[in-house]
């Protein structure tokens, strides 16, 4: 038994895939305690509406929908994280713009990530509104729209992220990127002895980043029909940065893990969804989910990991001595 609940803690997917079971649970308690059906958060159906016709429906399926940008931009943040053990917190402005050239600042020039990014971080959305005459622009178009619908029941923007998070694993399986970037990451110098590339690496990390932003930010504007630069991807970079946190991956650099991303992104979006649920306001929700975040990323720290280990391993002892 112990053996076995030492290898389901091992799983370098344990923890992320927790923290959403958890929150999955606080979902099922409450609609208990409302009187409502205890399994109505996992409950999808077929709903008409008049504008896109037989869609899914449940809070799982908004979940996924709502998240889908948040994981979009979390597949794009991982391989900078590991690349240059820096954050990008400029993809939620760089949405707002569709374009990036934080790749030449770090890469090329040295600067370190969170200064780089700072600057597009504050100068992105007031280019798009110099852009649109710090006007929202109208898109009136219905094959823009149908970004951010529906394909069919099911909406759009999680056919969009299924696709982007399929190209980008069978790309990092497939070549040898994926270990080229940890490399970096690990000892950028040592990498650079070994013959690796390493500016181009980071350079190209950070054009991703980049590239899935803009993707993002087609979806987010898809959504609304418009191009708000106020609004679309407001604060969406700090979701993006705790969803690579919660997904097990360290914001030092290295080594990572695409899919504990892609749960941390939908466990982010889950807990604003629970939060809006429970009759959290939108002024208040930021607050309870930093909270719970912090709990999750201080369960999930080395230290605190080294000293449950401890602790176990001394009841072990312990253990031992009276048998």
């Amino acid at each position: 038994m112990n053996k076995t609940w030492n290898k389901i803690k091992s799983w370098p997917l344990f923890l992320p895939v927790l923290a959403l079971i958890i929150v999955m649970a606080v979902n099922i308690i409450h609609d208990a305690a409302t009187g409502a059906n205890p399994l109505s958060f996992f409950m999808i159906s077929l709903r008409d509406t008049t504008t896109s016709g037989t869609i899914l429906y449940g809070r799982i399926i908004d979940i996924i929908n709502r998240g889908s940008e948040v994981a979009i931009l979390a597949i794009g943040m991982t391989l900078v994280v590991s690349a240059s053990a820096g954050t990008d917190i400029s993809v939620g402005s760089v949405m707002s713009l569709c374009a990036a050239f934080n790749g030449t600042l770090v890469a090329h020039l040295h600067i370190q990530p969170m200064v780089a990014t700072l600057i597009l971080y504050s100068a992105a959305r007031a280019i798009g509104l110099l852009l649109c005459n710090d006007l929202i622009v109208y898109v009136r178009n219905p094959s823009f729209a149908f970004i951010g619908a529906f394909t069919g029941p099911i909406p759009t923007p999680i056919i969009i992220t299924a696709i982007c998070i399929i190209i980008v694993s069978l790309v990092l399986k497939k070549t040898a990127l994926g270990m080229y970037i940890q490399s970096v990451g690990i000892n950028a110098k040592a990498s650079r002895i070994a013959g690796l590339n390493s500016k181009l690496l980071i350079f190209l990390a950070y054009l991703l980043c980049g590239l899935f932003a803009a993707i993002a930010g087609i979806v987010a504007s898809s959504r609304i029909t418009s191009a708000d630069s106020n609004n679309i991807g407001l604060y969406l970079e700090m979701d993006a940065i705790l969803s690579v946190a919660l997904g097990g991956n360290s914001l030092g650099g290295g080594k990572f893990n695409l899919a504990g991303s892609i749960i941390g992104a939908y466990t982010i979006q889950a807990i604003t969804t629970t939060l809006y649920a429970l009759g959290v306001s939108s002024i208040q929700a930021p607050v309870f989910k930093a909270v719970i975040v912090i709990i999750i990323v201080v369960i999930e720290a080395p230290p605190f990991k080294a000293f449950v280990s401890r602790q176990s391993a001394a009841r072990a002892a312990a253990k031992g001595v009276r048998a």
